[in-house]
């Protein structure tokens, strides 16, 4: 079993940085501007993902977050600037290198109607397939292997469109594991699930993590992202405000700037990490951190 270590803490075998600042960049992005319909969303914006942690994009909506994701995916190609994987301008990379290195989950993926999780997962291999080299019992390996890390082997013959989200998201995380890359791309992994299946794909991505993978996801919930993060990116109006490990960077000040929130930031209670408390109106304590007390005429 392997042993876990606590985040930060240099994995000296696997080669791992001591921190968000330390190691060599897999993935960067220089002077970067993107766009859409004649409307740049990103301009001039520069960003060095750490290998071997967790990064989480945060910030209010319409910010650039799955912009940049998908620039970095080379998904969209920006109009000035560069990106940069293992030290090469992605822009001149063919798509099968690209998908050999990295891998992509988008937002709300959708599968053929019909097919079964495992002819699903099975297409993460395409990248290695060639006329030379056709499906052999390796990729069928790969494919297995995929399936029991994500927990999804007894859905295999399942059809896709028949599993809840938390299934589903499990199986894509498959597939995009079956690429055999070690540079895992997800954007809003945990949208439109409920608590308790958005916690079990988090722990599934830090489990992956922790087995040596690096990752770079979007996420919404702040709390959740503070807490499954090693390095944060905070964007506001397509530029990053701050940048850096939970603890450096959620403030309450950091909240109001970014999100024009209202809270206190404190420690949490079950872990290492700040906790962000929203201060409303509604059944605030009246004091220094909660709203003046109601008056009832």
């Amino acid at each position: 079993m392997m042993a876990r270590r606590s985040r930060g803490e240099p994995d000296l075998a696997a080669g791992r940085p001591d921190g968000p600042g330390d190691g060599a960049a897999r993935l960067a992005a220089s002077g970067v501007a993107v766009g859409y319909g004649g409307r740049t969303v990103i301009d001039g914006l520069d960003v060095r993902i750490p290998s071997g942690v967790i990064t989480t994009i945060i910030g209010p909506n319409g910010c650039g977050k799955s912009t940049l994701l998908r620039t970095l995916a080379r998904l969209l190609r920006p109009a000035r600037g560069t990106v940069v994987l293992d030290g090469a301008d992605i822009a001149g990379l063919r798509t099968r290198d690209v998908a050999r290195r990295l891998g992509l989950l988008p937002q709300a993926p959708v599968a053929p109607e019909g097919l079964t999780v495992a002819d699903l997962v099975a297409r993460g291999r395409h990248p290695h397939q060639s006329w030379l080299r056709q499906w052999s019992s390796d990729d069928a390996g790969i494919v297995e292997r995929a399936l029991a890390m994500t927990g999804v082997s007894d859905l295999a013959d399942r059809p896709v469109d028949t599993l809840s989200g938390g299934q589903r998201q499990r199986v894509w995380i498959s597939m995009i594991l079956a690429q055999g890359t070690d540079l895992l791309l997800l954007d809003e992994p945990t949208t439109y699930l409920d608590l308790a299946y958005a916690i079990d794909v988090l722990d599934l991505v830090d489990d992956l993590h922790e087995a040596g993978r690096t990752v770079v996801m979007v996420l919404h919930d702040l709390n959740l992202a503070a807490r499954y993060s090693d390095n944060l990116i905070v964007m506001r109006a397509g530029s990053i405000l701050a940048q850096g490990h939970p603890r450096d960077v959620i403030t309450a000040g950091l909240l109001d700037e970014a999100f024009g929130l209202r809270a206190e930031v404190i420690d949490d209670p079950v872990g290492d990490r700040p906790l962000i408390v929203p201060i409303g109106r509604a059944h605030a304590r009246p004091g220094p951190g909660g709203p003046p007390a109601r008056t009832v005429s």
